[in-house]
């Protein structure tokens, strides 16, 4: 049986070329990846224009790399019965420094489209037009200018092939893969980690090349070997986790730019002996701060904006945050409200949310924190309200994916936040981990107590869900007729305070409803 030629990152990397304008791939190293261009360049300038072939300029950040590029479409081409005698040098001069001619390197083949590897130099793209490959991108001497050059190809049906492994998170090369997770630039993204390459059969290729037996245990001992020789270095070079540059992920200075004086902000925490007292007492303390601190938020909302929530769990070491986002007509997410909610049972919190969501106008979208204890609170929130709302299972993945786009909101004043020093240090909290941005496992002492980046997953949350495009169906739950309008279970008799105030006496003194020592059986 025939053996593909090519693993599957690397097929996928060829199709993506075919499919997109613009593909960036960040990649480990040991990959085999510049080995695969090869073929796309010589695929693309073997192919007639009318089918969309075209020419192709390779650049390296070093001549070495340029002639092995230009060898292996050499050796390629002639496998793939394409007549190309030998590889031509020529001299390129530098406009700028027209003392110094840089050596280049020309294929030639039957289609009439020609392969060069160029300098690393902007000015050596102006007037051609065909693909262009920038190899190890990150390591070039100045990336953004070679990018302007390159992306200009576009305009007349270029395309643009970036490929890298990591150089800092602060790198030209990091910052376009965070662009593009941003959705700044619609631009397509392939990521091939080392643990990936082993899963498609890198190194079963490396075993049939050197003539030696595939086994677990030689590859396992390879991939030990590998971590090794990269030492403290291995997440930035085998794994795409560029290493990180020192401060916060989103600095001060940012927070600042996007802080709103009149978003309100409403706690509410409940002590030990709150979840003892009797259900219809929490009921309606609960009832209370939802008419008292709420009400007024909510019924102020314009009733003609959608609105979107995201939530970050907690029970009795971290904070629940509420998180109200307003999606403007110009796009702008603006906050309208944040509940902090602290040592509240889980009953009281259901309560809480969903009074708010209840009586948000135009509600679209909501995405919450199902992770450990707050798969309760999620699930009954999907159940009551539907695909609207998406219960979230945190991981670096998520991560990953969701922080670039909220940052992005706070470097292009997409959104507003409350002007609340306990938020804003939450915010602050936010550090990059293993490459990903994400609050620390350390936790912070607010004014209001201890504290865990919870409002930043709750705003990320937020953000998250005001990009999501959820189905909507006509449905309305039915009320209980034991129910209040509000949704809650009607309670008669003493008022609130006089009811808590027995409840924790009889419960400090041991009697029961009854004055009796101990309960009826």
């Amino acid at each position: 049986m025939n053996k593909p030629v090519f693993l599957r990152y690397q097929s996928e990397t060829m199709q993506a070329v075919r499919d997109h304008k613009v593909v960036v791939v960040e990649k480990s190293r040991r990959t085999g990846l510049s080995w695969a261009a090869s073929f796309i360049a010589d695929i693309t300038a073997a192919t007639a224009r009318g089918a969309g072939g075209m020419d192709v300029f390779y650049m390296g950040y070093n001549l070495e790399m340029a002639r092995e590029f230009i060898d292996y479409c050499a050796e390629h081409a002639a496998a793939m019965q394409d007549v190309v005698a030998t590889v031509h040098e020529s001299f390129w001069r530098d406009p700028d420094h027209p003392e110094k001619d840089t050596k280049v390197f020309r294929l030639d083949l039957a289609s009439g489209h020609k392969i060069l590897a160029l300098p690393s130099r902007a000015r050596a793209l102006r007037g051609m037009q065909g693909l262009v490959i920038l190899d190890e991108a990150a390591f070039h001497d100045d990336l953004e200018e070679l990018l302007k050059a390159a992306m200009a190809l576009l305009i007349w049906g270029g395309k643009v092939l970036i490929i890298s492994t990591h150089d800092g998170d602060q790198n030209p090369f990091n910052v376009l893969v965070q662009d593009i997770r941003s959705k700044r630039v619609p631009y397509h993204l392939i990521r091939i980690t080392l643990d990936d390459a082993l899963a498609d059969g890198v190194y079963r290729k490396i075993c049939e090349t050197q003539g030696i037996a595939w086994t677990q245990a030689g590859q396992d001992a390879w991939r030990a070997e590998m971590l090794a020789f990269y030492r403290d270095n291995a997440d930035e070079e085998l794994f795409c986790i560029p290493n990180p540059s020192t401060g916060a992920y989103i600095p001060l200075a940012l927070i600042e730019a996007r802080t709103d004086q009149g978003v309100p902000v409403r706690r509410w925490g409940c002590d030990a002996a709150f979840a003892l007292l009797a259900e219809r007492l929490r009921i309606m303390e609960a009832q209370a701060f939802c008419e008292s601190e709420l009400l007024p938020v909510l019924d102020a909302l314009d009733p003609k904006t959608p609105h979107v929530f995201g939530e970050d769990f907690g029970r009795s070491g971290d904070l629940t945050v509420i998180w109200i986002m307003a999606v403007e007509a110009n796009t702008t997410r603006r906050t309208r409200l944040v509940v902090e909610l602290r040592n509240t049972p889980f009953e009281q919190q259901r309560q809480i949310l969903h009074y708010v969501l209840d009586r948000l106008p135009r509600f679209r979208a909501g995405k919450m924190d199902a992770s450990g204890n707050g798969a309760y609170l999620a699930e009954v929130t999907v159940q009551r309200y539907g695909v609207r709302v998406e219960a979230v299972k945190l991981s670096e993945g998520w991560y990953r994916e969701e922080m670039p786009p909220m940052k992005a909101a706070f470097e292009d004043g997409g959104l507003t936040l409350p002007a609340d020093r306990e938020i804003h240090d939450d915010i602050r909290a936010l550090k990059l981990v293993r490459g990903v941005a994400r609050v620390p496992d350390q936790r912070s002492e607010g004014g209001s107590g201890k504290r865990h980046g919870d409002a930043a997953v709750a705003l990320a949350m937020a953000y998250a869900a005001s990009r999501a495009e959820p189905e909507e169906y006509g449905y309305r739950a039915a009320r209980s007729p034991y129910a209040t309008a509000d949704g809650t279970p009607a309670v008669h008799g003493w008022g609130v305070q006089e009811e808590i105030a027995h409840e924790r006496a009889r419960r400090s003194t041991g009697l029961d409803s009854f004055g009796l020592r101990g309960g009826l059986s």
